[in-house]
C-alpha cells in the first residue's frame, strides 16, 4: 500500500499493498499549506478530521490516486524531500493543537472515539519526526520508483479512459526526477551520519531499477497506457499521446531511474552497513522500540515478544507433528519440511493453474461465508499474478484494497516468480487471509462505512489489519474450510511463519542476530521455499516491527472472542461478533478490546432473540 504519512505512522508502509510499498512522490512547494491558527469559531470533531483529511491529501496526492479521488492525478509529492518532512510535521502539529482546542469531555459516541485516535495519532506521529527516516531513503521493499510503475502502468489506480488521464499522467510523471535528486541527496546525508540501508539488500534493488530503465520503448513498462488506448480516443490524440509518452519515458524517466541504478551501485553500496539490525543505527534501541509499540499498538517489550515467539513456535510445531502422523509419514519433522518442498506433486507446473486454483478457491470460500458474518463488502475483488517487474523480490501474495467508489475491485496478488514458493497446500490459508475473509472484508467493509470521517475508513494499523487477516485464517475450519489435513498443515504453516516472525524480528533488531542467523531459525522451523525464506528475513532488516503486528494482533482478537463467548454462553453469536470487530475500521488493539468489553456487557442484559 503506499504510504500515508501524515494520517497515521503505522502508515508509513502501507497502502500500495498489504505486504509491501513506497511511496512515490509536484515538488512540495505546490502542496504546502499555510500556517493555520485554532479556529476563532468552535469547530465540530468531524469538521476537523475532515479539514484534515483534505489537506494531507494534497500533501499526498498519490495516496489521493490509491483511494479513488482523482483530484490530484497530475501531482507527485517528493517525499525524499526535507520539505515535504517538514510540511507533513507542521500538518500534524497544527491540526494537534486544534483538536486540543475541543473539549473531549462532552463528546460521545464515535465522535469521542474519533478525537481520541486522531489525537493519539498526531501525537505519534510527532514522536516518529525524531527518528530519521528519510535519511534511508528507500529498500528492496519499494520506492517510489515502484509505485510511480504501478501507477503508470495501465493496470493500477490510476485512470487511462480519456485524454485528459493520459495527460495528467504526463504531468505527474514529469516530476518523479525531482524525487530521484531528493533521494539521492538524503541517501548522501544518511550516509554522512551513519544512517544507511544494509548493503545486502540494497544490492536488491538494482535489478528493480534497472528493470523499470528499460531502453527499448517497446518493452518499457511505462509505454504500456499507449499501447492500449480505449476505443474512445481519436487517431490524432492517439499519434500525439503516444509521442509525448516516448519523450518523457526516452528522456525524462529512463535516464532518472539509470542514474538512481548507477548512484546505488557505485556510490551507495560502498558506504552502506554491513550490519542488518535496527540497534546498529544512531539511536536504533529507541527507535526500534517506538516501532514495536506502533506496530503493535500495544506495551509489549521486544523482550516479551521474543518470548512468546517461542512458546507459538514450540505449540504450533507440536500441531505439525500430529499432522504428520495423521497423513502417515514416517520421519521427523525437518524430514517433513524436506519432503512437502522436493515432492512436485505439492506444487503446480504452470503459473496459469495456480492462478486458477485460486479463483476456483475463491467461489468455495464465497458460498460459506455466510455462516459465520452478517456484514459483506459491496466490492468484489479479483486474483492477479504480480506484475514482472517487481514479482522477484515481492511477497508470495498481497492484498490492494478496492477504490472508495467499489469501482474498482480489490486485487488478490499472487506471485507467480517462483512456483515452489506457492504451494498448493497453503492456498486455502492464503485466501482466507489476503482476501475473504481477512483484507478484502476488512478494508473493503472499512472503506464503505461512509457514516464515519474519511480519516477513519482509510486509517491503518498494522496489529487489527493484519491481525484480522490471521484471525480469517484461524476459522477456516468453521467454515468447512482444511478439510485435507494437508491444507491443515499449510494453515498451520502459515501461522508458524507468523510466529518465527515473533523471534526473528526481535532477534535481528533488539537480540544482535544476525541474517544467516534469522535464516537459519527459519529453515529449522518450517517448510518455506528458501527463496521465500531469504525474502521474508531481508523484510524484517528493513521494515522493522511491522512483522510483529500478525501473530499479536490474532491472539488478541482471538483472546477477545474467548472472553465473549465464556461471558456470554448461548447467547454469543458469532455473525454479532465479527460485526462489532469490523464495523467501527482499523483500531488500537486496546481499544478494540474495551470495544467488545461493552458489547459484552450489553448481550448480558439484551433480550436474546
Amino acid at each position: 500500500m503506499t504510504s500515508l504519512r501524515p494520517f497515521s505512522v503505522a502508515l508509513a508502509a502501507a497502502l500500495l499493498t498489504t505486504a509491501c510499498a513506497g511511496t512515490p512522490v509536484t515538488t512540495v512547494a505546490s502542496v504546502t499549506q499555510p500556517a493555520v491558527s485554532v479556529p476563532a469559531k468552535a469547530e465540530t470533531v468531524g469538521e476537523l478530521v475532515e479539514a484534515y483529511f483534505d489537506e494531507a491529501l494534497a500533501l499526498n496526492p498519490t495516496t489521493a490516486t490509491f483511494i479513488g479521488d482523482h483530484r490530484y492525478d497530475d501531482r507527485l509529492e517528493n517525499t525524499a524531500s526535507a520539505a515535504y518532512d517538514a510540511a507533513t510535521l507542521d500538518l500534524d502539529r497544527r491540526y494537534l493543537a486544534r483538536a486540543r482546542a475541543i473539549d473531549p469531555a462532552p463528546l460521545a459516541g464515535q465522535d469521542r472515539l474519533t478525537w481520541d485516535i486522531f489525537v493519539r495519532e498526531r501525537e505519534r506521529a510527532i514522536a516518529a519526526a525524531a527518528f530519521p527516516r528519510r535519511l534511508l531513503g528507500f529498500s528492496q521493499m519499494g520506492g517510489a520508483y515502484e509505485s510511480l510503475a504501478l501507477l503508470g502502468s495501465g493496470a493500477g489506480p490510476q485512470p487511462f479512459e480519456t485524454v485528459a488521464d493520459y495527460e495528467r499522467w504526463l504531468e505527474r510523471a514529469r516530476q518523479f526526477p525531482a524525487w530521484v535528486d531528493s533521494v539521492k541527496d538524503a541517501m548522501r546525508e544518511g550516509a554522512a551520519h551513519g544512517v544507511t540501508q544494509p548493503r545486502v539488500v540494497m544490492q536488491k534493488t538494482l535489478p528493480q531499477i534497472a528493470a523499470l530503465a528499460e531502453p527499448d520503448l517497446a518493452k518499457n513498462i511505462f509505454m504500456q497506457p499507449v499501447r492500449s488506448f480505449p476505443d474512445g480516443i481519436a487517431a490524432e490524440d492517439r499519434k500525439r499521446l503516444t509521442a509525448g509518452f516516448e519523450t518523457l519515458v526516452r528522456d525524462m524517466l529512463v535516464p532518472s531511474l539509470s542514474g538512481l541504478h548507477d548512484f546505488v551501485r557505485d556510490e551507495y553500496l560502498p558506504k552502506a552497513r554491513e550490519t542488518v539490525g535496527w540497534s546498529a543505527l544512531p539511536d536504533g534501541k529507541a527507535w526500534y522500540a517506538f516501532m514495536v509499540e506502533e506496530m503493535t499498538t500495544t506495551r509489549l517489550s521486544p523482550d516479551e515478544i521474543h518470548a512468546l515467539g517461542l512458546a507459538e513456535v514450540a505449540r504450533i510445531r507440536g500441531e505439525m507433528e500430529a499432522v504428520m502422523r495423521e497423513v502417515g509419514f514416517k520421519g521427523d519433522l525437518t524430514a517433513f519440511f524436506k519432503h512437502v518442498q522436493e515432492d512436485p506433486k505439492f506444487y503446480y507446473q504452470r503459473p496459469e493453474d495456480l492462478l486458477a486454483g485460486y479463483r476456483e478457491l475463491k467461489a468455495r470460500i464465497d458460498a460459506r461465508l455466510p455462516t459465520m458474518f452478517a456484514d459483506f463488502p459491496k466490492a468484489d475483488y479479483e486474483v492477479r499474478a504480480v506484475e514482472p517487474f517487481r514479482a522477484a523480490s515481492a511477497a508470495g501474495a498481497s492484498y490492494q484494497g478496492p477504490s472508495q467508489d467499489g469501482k474498482r475491485p480489490g486485487i488478490f496478488y499472487v506471485n507467480t516468480f517462483n512456483l515452489k514458493a506457492q504451494p498448493k497446500f497453503g492456498m486455502e490459508t492464503l485466501s482466507l487471509h489476503e482476501a475473504s475473509p481477512g483484507h478484502h472484508f476488512q478494508v473493503s467493509i472499512q472503506q464503505e462505512l461512509t457514516d464515519l470521517p474519511r480519516v477513519r475508513r482509510f486509517n491503518f494499523y498494522v496489529a487489527y489489519v493484519e491481525g484480522w487477516a490471521l484471525y480469517a485464517e484461524s476459522i477456516g475450519r468453521e467454515l468447512g474450510m482444511f478439510t485435507d489435513p494437508m491444507q491443515y498443515y499449510g494453515r498451520l504453516s502459515d501461522e508458524m511463519l507468523r510466529a518465527i516472525r515473533l523471534v526473528t524480528d526481535t532477534g535481528l533488531h533488539a537480540k544482535g542476530w544476525t541474517r544467516e542467523q534469522a535464516i537459519q531459525y527459519f529453515t529449522d522451523n518450517s517448510s518455506m521455499a528458501e527463496s521465500d525464506v531469504v525474502a521474508e528475513v531481508e523484510r524484517y532488516i528493513v521494515w522493522p516491527g511491522q512483522a510483529l503486528g500478525y501473530k499479536v494482533g490474532q491472539l488478541r482478537i482471538s483472546a477477545m472472542r474467548r472472553k465473549a463467548e465464556q461471558a456470554l454462553g448461548p447467547r454469543f453469536d458469532v455473525k454479532a461478533f465479527h460485526s462489532q470487530v469490523l464495523r467501527d475500521g482499523a483500531l488500537p488493539m486496546d481499544v478494540l478490546e474495551a470495544k467488545i468489553d461493552r458489547w459484552i456487557d450489553s448481550q448480558r442484559v439484551a433480550p436474546k432473540n
